[in-house]
């Protein structure tokens, strides 16, 4: 597990002790963010169920502005602060030990260009942290909410302020991208896409 460009590069990243997290691959993270490209620069980044923090430090390393990283279990909180250090960009980060979605329901702050959503398999959380964003929404005009999950956890959800704009599966990882609607236009086809 590493940063895979940006000023960064090369880093090894700690992982957070026993199994309670589920860190992205390295290739997946490296196509991850191939897709989100110069969107990333300047940008505000939500890591949700931070884990390591590897994907926010992939952010912040590629040039993003800022990243905030949430996250409840004390040894991930602890990874996360490591390897921000080891890493030097822990001064553009914060780090807030609490539970996703009390964060979602309480935080003043919204406006985040980027966020990610990577929570634990098997428990529905995807789902209900899309709803909770959807009820309280935190990304900017154009925003996107990328959730990572197991392929067959995935079924469409009935949002009001997000939709869907694009699907990858890489083996066992399906990252699902879902835009504002303020942020969407239709191509011909009819198809939703994300404005730039």
């Amino acid at each position: 597990m590493r940063v895979i460009a940006g000023e960064a590069k090369g880093q090894r990243l700690l992982a957070v002790p026993g199994t309670t997290t589920r860190p992205i691959a390295d290739r997946v993270k490296e196509s991850l963010f191939n897709i989100l490209s110069d969107r990333v620069v300047g940008a505000t980044f939500l890591d949700l169920f931070a884990g390591t923090g590897g994907v926010g430090i992939e952010a912040l390393s590629r040039g993003a502005a800022a990243a905030t990283f949430v996250e409840r279990d004390e040894r991930a909180v602890q990874t996360i602060h490591a390897n921000l250090k080891a890493t030097g960009l822990a001064a553009r980060a914060r780090v807030i030990r609490q539970d996703v979605f009390r964060f979602i329901a309480t935080t003043g702050q919204a406006g985040y260009d980027l966020i990610y959503v990577a929570p634990p398999q098997y428990q529905g959380l995807w789902a209900k942290t899309l709803e909770a964003l959807d009820g309280h929404p935190l990304t900017s005009p154009g925003g996107l909410v990328i959730v990572q999950i197991f392929p067959k956890e995935y079924h469409p959800l009935a949002l009001t302020q997000l939709a869907t704009v694009d699907e990858r599966k890489y083996g066992s990882t399906l990252l699902v991208f879902y835009a504002t609607m303020t942020g969407i236009a239709r191509d011909g086809s009819g198809r939703e896409t994300a404005q730039e």
